[in-house]
């Protein structure tokens, strides 16, 4: 049956499980970039530092947006990290220039720290080495720095500088964006699947049970796409767990009916992805499937950045880089790209939400100031809390409308998840005049209560909260969502994200 535009028929079979839920897919990032860290989770003289100089608002902030896995310490930044430089007495520790920003990097804040920092807002470290200017010999001295017990040269050292448990990072990225010639030590497909395949045997012989992210494209634009994944693969495949994938979105143009169908770009970045790493796998005639990291992901409007001159070649400390305000449509976007991540998470098994604080990051902060919360924390903070139990894959029944990008595009996309006497049904309206009315069939799921309704929407698309107006866009209640019989009916403002729990 074909619906009018006005109108969306959805059905959820209870059978239709695309994976239970893995919560590294709410992860989020942490670089030593602009911000991010300085003035960011990290002011020793704000009013709620503690003894460590972690602002404790900041702590509560990422607690509410409910990120898990945290990827460390980057990004660009790692292809020129001296791990040894951020450990020891602070008061030993040296300066150094980070060429992948053009700022001055203190090594304030090292492992240890971050690590303790983490444990305040119960995440787990994802921690990249450097396989730029570094390689196997600095990885498996990190790895043993932070994960041996006790008893050699390098755990003796950390028990020293006042870590006495080891930190158990389970999680390591191999380098990070090696195909891009912005990358510090970026190399060929072949020459990084080779070392990478050495490094991930060398820390797999120090540890089996290390789960380990192997690097693919920087973004499905990049020239080499779909190539550099195969090539890499054939070399590291045995040794790998996961195959990275990056992705930023923005409007370009004023063309926001192609910027709210994003997410299409994404699913098709996950399809080739996932069958150039079966395609290698088959070919290798392994038993093994390789799983996805999209361990950067976000709204970035980079062409302005480019534009300006933030980066620039004054070695600066911290500098106001990559701050990003985010609208409502923005968020919107967000969203839905959560829905499709979810969507496809039998694949994509972690995420990192690139990056957390200040720079292009759902929280913001000023220095001696406050905390507040961007558009974009909304949706991810509650499908974080309400994604509970199993993806389940629906069937949309709904209009499309014409992009310039994307061409013919759904009015409507969800996702919806099912967990013991719960269900939760996530819903974007991509019109950007027209409200929607969706019925969906959630007879098999066992509930018969709506329990909350909220929606991020706005009569401005292009309201932000900012430092002078923290308040301005947050959730509302998303009035007249009824549920009788198995049958949930709702409306969906133009331009909406909005997320539904049912008991």
């Amino acid at each position: 049956m074909t619906t009018s535009p006005a109108t969306a028929r959805i059905s959820v079979d209870r059978e239709a499980v695309v994976a239970p839920i893995d919560r590294r897919i709410f992860g989020s990032f942490v670089e030593h970039l602009g911000r991010c860290v300085y003035d960011g989770i990290y002011e020793p003289g704000h009013p709620t530092a503690n003894e460590d100089g972690f602002r404790l608002d900041v702590v509560d902030l990422v607690r509410e947006l409910g990120s898990t896995t945290i990827r460390y310490p980057g990004g660009n930044f790692v292809s020129g990290f001296r791990w040894e430089d951020s450990v020891g007495p602070r008061d030993q520790r040296p300066v150094r220039r980070d060429l992948a920003w053009h700022s001055l990097e203190t090594n304030q804040v090292g492992v240890d720290e971050f690590s303790r920092w983490l444990k305040l807002t119960g995440s787990e470290l994802m921690m990249a080495v450097n396989l730029g200017t570094r390689g196997i010999e600095a990885a498996l001295d990190l790895l043993e720095y932070c994960n041996h017990p006790s008893g050699t040269a390098l755990s003796d050292q950390r028990i020293a500088n006042g870590s006495p448990e080891p930190h158990d990072i389970r999680m390591w990225c191999l380098g990070n964006e090696m195909d891009g010639p912005w990358q510090t030590g970026y190399m060929t497909a072949e020459d990084y699947g080779k070392l990478a395949a050495r490094t991930a045997q060398a820390m797999k012989a120090a540890d089996r049970s290390l789960e380990l992210v192997v690097c693919g494209s920087s973004g499905s634009s990049m020239p080499t796409f779909g190539d550099w994944e195969r090539t890499v693969l054939e070399h590291a495949y045995d040794h790998v767990d996961f195959i990275s994938c990056h992705a930023y979105y923005q409007e370009r143009g004023g063309d926001l009916g192609s910027y709210l169908a994003s997410s299409i770009d994404m699913q098709y970045f996950i399809e080739t992805v996932v069958s150039t790493a079966d395609h290698v796998g088959n070919k290798l005639k392994s038993k093994k499937k390789i799983k996805l990291s999209f361990d950067e992901w976000n709204i970035w409007y980079l062409d302005e950045h480019r534009e300006s001159d933030e980066v620039n070649d004054e070695w600066r400390y911290a500098p106001r880089q990559l701050e990003d305000v985010y609208s409502v449509a923005d968020a919107v976007v967000l969203g839905n790209l959560m829905i499709t991540l979810l969507r496809n998470h039998d694949r994509v098994a972690s995420a990192s939400l690139a990056q957390l604080v200040n720079v292009i990051a759902p929280i913001m902060t000023e220095p001696g100031g406050a905390a507040w919360r961007q558009t974009t924390f909304f949706p991810f903070s509650v499908t974080s809390r309400l994604a509970r139990g199993e993806v389940l894959k629906p069937r949309i029944d709904a209009g499309t409308y014409a992009t310039a990008v994307y061409g013919d595009a759904p009015l409507v996309d969800s996702v919806v998840t099912v967990d013991d006497g719960a269900a939760a049904v996530f819903l974007v309206n991509r019109s950007l005049t027209d409200p929607i009315t969706v019925t969906v069939d959630v007879s098999e799921l066992g509930v018969d209560t709506v329990a909350e309704a909220v929606t991020m929407w706005d009569d401005d698309v292009y309201a932000k909260n900012t430092l002078a107006d923290q308040e301005r866009v947050g959730l509302k209640t998303l009035d007249g969502a009824v549920l009788d019989g198995g049958m949930l009916t709702v409306t969906l403002p133009p331009v909406s994200w909005s997320a539904i729990s049912l008991a």
